[in-house]
């Protein structure tokens, strides 16, 4: 049995990873708040794990301060090595950050496709991004035989209560007839899957940088007919739509929120792969799960 610390105390992944594993597992959870000073006189040395969540994110990074862009790092970059370092230095065996496919960029223009694979550089778009990949380069430096660094790189991880887009289209296949028929590809992570995953790499003491994601792409439209399916909807699909969201989407003010719905974004099939099967959800499924919550 292992002790595992959670950063984030109000976090939704942390608060669906501390469920998942009180019902899956006999390893001691905790969760903390890592606002404020008071997490430095923790002791560490209690925990085999951490798993730090705790970071901001979901913002419209394009029309923010200097004051919020320097929040990003202080908040992403600066924390999360300083949580490492203590860690590591109190004896902490394993350092489990979830960072994010932001680290390769934003989504593609309307009918262009985007596909990550393992050699993929990195290509922050904006300072979310780059807080991010600062804080893998800061954690890489720390990782040893000791001291095992694990980074998670999900494309965008939706479930019950999520945030970003996933609610949104929701939202829309509930009250919508009609939808736009759009031919995109996007690699998405339920939270399920995500959480199992984490559970893997905490059993299998791995270290290293994984892209845990589900097993099927999705398509926008596609997606929002299955929801509305899910509570007894019909939404038809209308094709020629294509080059407006083209067109808008080539409007700076609009490209990111048109891109972010209807562009591109996927990792290489089976570049989300494990040695041992860790997504217990289909895309179907989980879909089904998260509408029912």
């Amino acid at each position: 049995m292992q002790k595992i610390l959670v950063t984030g105390e109000n976090s939704y992944i942390g608060n669906f990873f501390c469920d998942y594993m009180k019902a899956v597992s006999q390893h001691t959870v905790t969760k903390i708040s890592v606002r404020g000073e008071s997490w430095k006189l923790m002791d560490f040395s209690m925990y085999d794990v951490i798993f730090h969540v705790a970071g901001i994110a979901h913002s419209d990074t394009k029309r923010i301060s200097e004051k919020q862009k320097k929040l990003y790092y202080k908040v992403n970059t600066k924390l999360t090595i300083a949580l490492a370092k203590k860690a590591k230095a109190e004896g902490v065996k394993q350092f489990i950050f979830i960072s994010s496919a932001i680290v390769y960029g934003s989504s593609t223009p309307v009918g262009k496709t985007k596909v990550i694979t393992k050699n993929t550089p990195v290509s922050p778009a904006n300072c979310y991004g780059d807080s991010k990949v600062k804080a893998e380069a800061g954690l890489e430096k720390l990782k040893d035989d000791t001291f095992h660094v694990v980074i998670l790189r999900p494309p965008m991880i939706y479930g019950a209560g999520s945030k970003g887009n996933y609610p949104v289209l929701a939202t829309l296949a509930r009250k919508l007839p009609v939808f736009p028929k759009i031919k995109n590809q996007r690699s998405m992570c339920y939270i399920g899957n995500l959480v199992e995953f984490v559970r893997v790499v905490i059993e299998n003491k791995e270290s290293g940088i994984f892209w845990p994601c589900n097993k099927e792409y999705s398509n926008t439209s596609e997606l929002v007919k299955m929801i509305a399916a899910v509570h007894k909807k019909k939404v038809f699909l209308v094709p020629g739509f294509e080059w407006i969201f083209k067109l808008t989407g080539a409007i700076r003010k609009q490209n990111g929120i048109v891109n972010k719905a209807f562009g591109s974004l996927a990792y290489e099939e089976n570049l989300g792969d494990y040695q041992q099967e860790y997504r217990k959800y289909s895309l179907e499924e989980s879909i089904r799960q998260t509408e029912k919550n």
